[in-house]
């Protein structure tokens, strides 16, 4: 590859680890053309899953801050640049990986922060935020006294969840925890509010 082309492609990675909230390095050995374009397509347009050469990589990762890739560089890599949820990002390279083990996943980084092997099958066990938020939904279409109940009560089935997610993996999805428990926040101060507003009503 030319110097030019190196260059090029160093800022292109470069860039894909700055604007990408997470990244998943694998090692893709022995899997077919066909077999990779099936990963790509089943893990959907926000995950851009990217074969790269390792040198170029690592000059990349560096110059993107990330330093977690160093050592797990080695072989036919490839890595799974996260735009969107990454819990669905993982449970899409982990379903893939059981169904075609000739893919390893080696590790990742995920909002700064260093993810082992293990730490990413813990990633995909946890309930995607489009998940958190039907249910969050199918709670607010509850029966009243149920909706009265769940915004009564400060160990609620909804502050559980959102405490076993954090509790689950304390920084690795703190970000998606925190959107959906800030979701739950503003629905519940808002019929506090209301409330007053009626109840001063009345009064005048």
């Amino acid at each position: 590859m030319a110097r030019p082309d190196k260059a090029a492609a160093v800022a292109e990675l470069t860039d894909e680890f700055r604007s990408s909230n997470g990244a998943v390095l694998t090692e893709y050995r022995g899997l077919t053309v066909a077999q990779l374009k099936q990963l790509r397509v089943s893990l959907g347009d926000d995950v851009n899953y990217a074969v790269v050469k390792n040198t170029l990589t690592k000059i990349a990762a560096k110059d993107a801050g990330v330093d977690s890739f160093d050592s797990l560089l080695e072989g036919p890599s490839a890595i799974a640049f996260i735009k969107g949820d990454p819990v669905v990002a993982a449970k899409g390279l982990r379903d893939f990986a059981k169904a075609n083990p000739l893919l390893v996943i080696k590790g990742g980084v995920l909002d700064g922060k260093a993810l082992g092997s293990d730490e990413i099958s813990k990633l995909a066990d946890l309930e995607s935020r489009e998940v958190l938020l039907a249910k969050l939904a199918g709670a607010m279409k509850a029966a009243p006294q149920q909706a009265v109940s769940l915004f009564a009560a400060p160990l609620s089935q909804a502050a559980r969840l959102f405490a076993a997610l954090q509790d689950k993996l304390p920084a690795a999805d703190a970000p998606a925890a925190a959107d959906v428990q800030d979701t739950v926040q503003d629905t519940v101060e808002a019929p506090a509010e209301a409330s007053t507003e009626e109840t001063a009503a009345a009064d005048s």
